[in-house]
């Protein structure tokens, strides 16, 4: 197997953002974004995903967070899809649901290279910390569409911080069992021969 790991740095007048990735981890991370909560499920998606991560943001947080969250997302995103390469030997597909107390997150996703984005549900209060909930549906979708998935997600409960957080535990559950490698597979896992 390939060494699958990542680095990607993407700066703009509104953000300055430095990711690695490495998909066969340990769950490691270190990660400072200026927004602690999002810090909070970063540091989450690394311990149930088995990946190691590295996030440092430096955002115009003075204005809000939205710049923050979604350059933060693209840049992971783009991370994983640099890391994965080729897709080779990945089962492709998998899906998930993730309780945390009252609140139950689901997961689908296709590492398909066709990036796409759905989600039903709806977040029961407005912020949590320092992260305006809305922003993690737009988390997930920035992150899709720069990981090259096509990822379903919903999310039902009664407190905002444990339906987030349930989420980025579905993602992260979800996306290591579909990047995980089948012995049995050597080829890229599509009748077209690539993703």
């Amino acid at each position: 197997m390939t060494d699958r790991t990542a680095a990607v740095a993407r700066e703009t007048a509104e953000t300055d953002v430095e990711v690695t990735v490495a998909v066969d981890g340990d769950g490691d991370s270190e990660v400072d974004t200026g927004i602690a909560f999002l810090d909070h499920m970063l540091a989450s998606f690394a311990k149930h995903g088995l990946f190691d991560v590295t996030v440092r943001c430096d955002g115009d947080l003075e204005v809000d967070d939205h710049h923050t969250v979604e350059d933060v997302a693209i840049t992971l995103g783009s991370a994983f899809a640099d890391a994965l390469d080729d897709k080779r030997g990945i089962r492709r597909f998998a899906d998930r649901k993730v309780p945390l107390d009252e609140a139950v997150a689901g997961v689908v996703v296709d590492v398909s290279g066709r990036p796409l984005f759905e989600f039903d549900g709806a977040f029961s209060q407005e912020r949590v910390g320092g992260l305006t909930s809305h922003m993690a549906e737009h988390f997930l979708r920035s992150f899709a569409m720069n990981a090259d998935l096509t990822l379903h997600a919903d999310v039902d409960g009664e407190n905002a911080h444990h339906e987030i957080e349930a989420l980025f535990k579905a993602l992260a559950r979800t996306l290591d069992d579909a990047t995980r490698i089948d012995d049995r597979r050597s080829d890229t896992p599509s009748t077209k021969g690539e993703l």
